[in-house]
């Protein structure tokens, strides 16, 4: 069956993102970079990938789940595939739908959404975010990738963003970069 895989970016203090969805205080080293580049070629977004010519197929993941805040940067940018050429399915009940073959726009329960999704053939489902559907979805998350970066946000989007619901994960792997961020694998328990 596929997995549902939340893979994100956080500050020490559990932020993916400042107040207004800034993201570009993460830092990034270039062995960080050459990591994500070749172990999950899919989840650099489909402007980055061209732009330093990371040509690599899809390695881990074939379909991503993400929210409308996530989504509408790429948008506002004009591209409306920021993940090809991975099937992408953007959570919202206030977006209309967007011209694109690879794109759909689902406005029903996240949670039926993504367990249809296992249940079909493919690679596993990469969710990206934001902290409101993660949390949503998180009956349903059956990994986390986290990479910790080295740097306090204060505020901001919140990794998870939702009532109080304590859930189990188990370590499975840690990688540390010349820059400091910790890559943590985790499983749930």
């Amino acid at each position: 069956m596929r997995k549902l895989v939340y893979y994100v970016g956080t500050s020490i203090d559990g932020y993916i993102a400042g107040p207004e969805g800034e993201w570009d205080f993460y830092p990034v080293g270039a062995d960080l970079a050459e990591y994500m580049n070749t172990q999950f070629p899919e989840v650099v977004p489909a402007h980055v990938r061209e732009a330093i010519g990371l040509e690599a197929d899809p390695i881990r993941y074939d379909t991503l789940v993400m929210g409308r805040g996530t989504y509408e940067p790429a948008l506002a940018v004009g591209i409306a595939s920021p993940y090809s050429p991975l099937r992408q399915y953007v959570v919202s009940s206030t977006l209309g739908a967007v011209d694109h073959p690879d794109v759909e726009v689902y406005s029903g329960d996240p949670v039926d959404l993504v367990r249809r999704l296992k249940g079909e053939d493919g690679r596993d489902i990469y969710l990206a975010g934001g902290g409101r559907l993660a949390a949503a979805l998180l009956p349903e998350i059956d990994e986390m990738i986290v990479k910790l970066y080295p740097v306090v946000a204060g505020t901001g989007i919140p990794m998870y963003s939702g009532g109080f619901r304590p859930t189990a994960f188990t370590l499975t792997g840690s990688r540390t970069f010349d820059n400091g961020t910790v890559v943590l694998n985790y499983a749930r328990t």
